[in-house]
């Protein structure tokens, strides 16, 4: 892949500049809350010992974890440009995402306000009640800035009772922090609220202890939060416990920035040093703490696997456009399964839902007809498109576009439990992210916030062959189930943990998904691709107005497809757009829904292999 001119004139500032970037004077961010009632933040940047003529100012267009475009620069408003001596400057709009300041004396200082009141792990939110930060939905800055370091100060509301918490790095103020660079400023979400900030030490299997942080802007009570710390704690552990160590976080802490309010939003959105983890819930609703806790499992599995096990395609991350990348089944599909597994694994929810879950994602990927169009690695590259990418045009996404989350859940489960059942439990995917991690992400990079090794897709299959100890064996499941589109037998490999798939209706006639017709016969959704009523030319907008010359109703189509068997066909009659009608017959094929189900739950007694298998795969590794 071409490199892209802002990721080449960032490698170049880093390895040729390091020493004279840091000499400079630090660019400064002064971010203040006139009105939280009104949802804006006024924001205050100087950029010193500025080269040449004309300063080009930026808002970001991407955010690190979201790879579609988000147009940050709509909710800038009244903007203003000064020179180091307080003289007017005209910054001029060459595009809608830039502001170019010249006439200035070597130092630029902007002021700005920013509109905000969406909460997730990709804008900005503000009320009186809190300031859910994201940088690049916030913060404008500069080209050629990218290695200089900041230093940022909070101002919250007079008279509030909000404290601040972030993965930035602290000062002597308690209100001011450091960037050692644009990339890691970016990377670094903050919430600044009446929060609940709690902290716990983790050991990992190398000796080294590690400090954790939960800060967590809630309406819950003492119980409610101990119960949400323990529960991250023993997820915490057990993450650990698959890589064997914790990775080094440059702050000195890992932070989970928990949003829970009834009138927040949701979202997970993984960082170097935190997480975002928000869901629009109150924790003192009964379950709801071990609900959230699934998305704080997914998230902490980032802090190796995306964040520092990197894909090159999203080193450095480009915030000038959409970032693409190949390798999200990996980066995203594998923390998915994992963010599952270690939920198993620690007790916080029961075994059989999380392989259900697993399962669920393995049978998606099984039946879902996009299959046939695009591999994992195509679904990933698609990113840019579906990652909370917004478009008013339809799309045929949900018949041709599997997510990359679900398509690399199941290529993880498949992998796992192949390198189990080939090994006699000697090998696991445990080790595979190991091996990851030993070559790609622990190296480090060449200042905080970069990683030195990031990885390539022949470079996740060759860490595959070393683990394996077989090259011929990476080859086959890479070019058949992550470049190809063949899908495993998850049913031999779950039957090795003693788990059962099977046809839900075996042998019974199968029209499509019947339930995409409403009670007057319209089809309201896309067909699947290769679906009995696809293969007859009905599709979305038709209306079946007879089935076997009956008049259509609610359950005519169900009792008629009840009385018939797979190959037996089907005449109706429809209505199409414009009034035209016309007839199809329709051949059935076999329903080809699936469930898996404990072999217990089928009357068979679980063998003593079946029980050990299942045991190294679920039981805790956490010592």
């Amino acid at each position: 892949m071409r490199l892209r001119s802002h990721a080449v004139l960032l490698v170049l500032a880093i390895l040729v500049l390091p020493l004279r970037a840091f000499a400079q004077a630090p660019v400064t961010y002064r971010v203040s809350f006139p009105a939280p009632e009104h949802h804006y933040a006024q924001i205050e940047v100087t950029f010193p010992n500025v080269p040449g003529e004309t300063l080009e100012t930026r808002m970001s267009r991407s955010s690190p974890g979201r790879y579609a475009v988000h147009e940050y620069a709509k909710n800038v408003f009244e903007l203003q440009a000064f020179d180091g001596k307080g003289k007017a400057l005209i910054a001029a709009r060459p595009n809608p995402y830039q502001w170019d300041v010249a006439g200035h004396d070597g130092t630029v200082r902007i002021v700005y306000k920013i509109y905000g009141d969406h909460v997730d792990g990709t804008y900005l939110a503000i009320d009186p009640t809190h300031a859910h930060i994201n940088m690049p939905a916030t913060l404008l800055w500069a080209r050629g800035f990218d290695s200089r370091s900041v230093r940022i100060t909070f101002e919250p509301p007079k008279n509030s009772s909000w404290v601040p918490a972030t993965q930035l790095y602290t000062t002597d103020d308690p209100w001011t922090f450091t960037a050692p660079n644009l990339q890691y400023l970016m990377d670094s979400p903050t919430e600044l609220s009446a929060q609940t900030i709690r902290t716990f030490k983790v050991r990992g299997g190398d000796g080294k202890e590690q400090t954790i942080r939960a800060a967590i802007h809630h309406d819950a009570g003492d119980i409610e939060i101990d119960q949400y710390v323990a529960g991250a704690e023993k997820i915490v552990k057990e993450h650990a416990a698959v890589f064997g160590e914790l990775p080094d976080f440059e702050p000195g802490y890992y932070t989970f920035l928990g949003d829970y309010v009834p009138w927040g939003g949701g979202d997970g959105m993984e960082h170097r040093n935190s997480t975002v983890v928000a869901a629009p819930v109150s924790l003192r609703m009964p379950g709801m703490v071990t609900n959230v806790l699934d998305t704080v499992s997914h998230e902490f599995f980032h802090a190796w696997n995306v964040e520092r096990i990197r894909p090159k395609t999203l080193e450095p991350f480009n915030f000038e456009e959409a970032n693409m990348s190949g390798e999200l089944w990996l980066a995203e599909g594998f923390t998915q399964y994992y963010g599952s597994l270690i939920m198993a694994r620690s007790g916080l929810s029961k075994r059989e839902e999380e392989v259900a879950d697993l399962a669920r994602a393995a049978v998606s990927v099984i039946n879902h007809p996009g299959r046939q169009f695009r591999s994992a690695v195509q679904m990933s590259q698609l990113a840019p498109f579906t990652d909370a990418a917004r478009s008013i045009d339809k799309t045929n996404h949900s018949i041709t576009f599997i997510s990359y989350y679900t398509y690399g859940c199941a290529v993880a489960l498949a992998l796992d439990l192949t390198l189990r059942d080939r090994s006699n439990g000697a090998i696991t995917l445990d080790d595979y992210m190991q091996a990851m991690w030993r070559v790609h992400g622990k190296p480090g990079g060449p200042q905080p916030g970069l990683v030195g090794k990031p990885y390539t897709l022949a470079d996740a299959r060759a860490r595959l062959a070393e683990v394996s100890g077989d090259r011929a064996f990476a080859d086959e499941f890479f070019d058949q189930y992550v470049e190809g589109r063949e899908v495993a037998d998850y049913a031999r490999l779950l039957l090795r943990a003693g788990y059962v798939m099977r046809k839900r209706n075996a042998g019974a006639a199968w029209l499509g998904p019947v339930n995409q017709l409403d009670a007057s016969g319209t089809i309201n959704s896309l067909l699947p691709w290769g679906s009995p009523l696809f293969d007859a030319g009905l599709d979305q907008g038709d209306v079946i107005i007879d089935v076997e010359g009956k008049a259509m109703a609610s359950g005519v189509l169900q009792a008629a497809i009840k009385t018939r068997t797979p190959g037996d066909r089907l005449r109706v009659t429809f209505k199409r757009r414009g009034g035209a009608t016309g007839t199809a017959s329709i051949t059935l094929k076999e329903d080809p829904s699936l469930d898996i189900v404990s072999v217990e739950s089928t009357g068979v007694t679980l063998t003593a292999d079946q029980k050990t298998f299942r045991e190294s795969w679920l039981g805790s590794k956490a010592k």
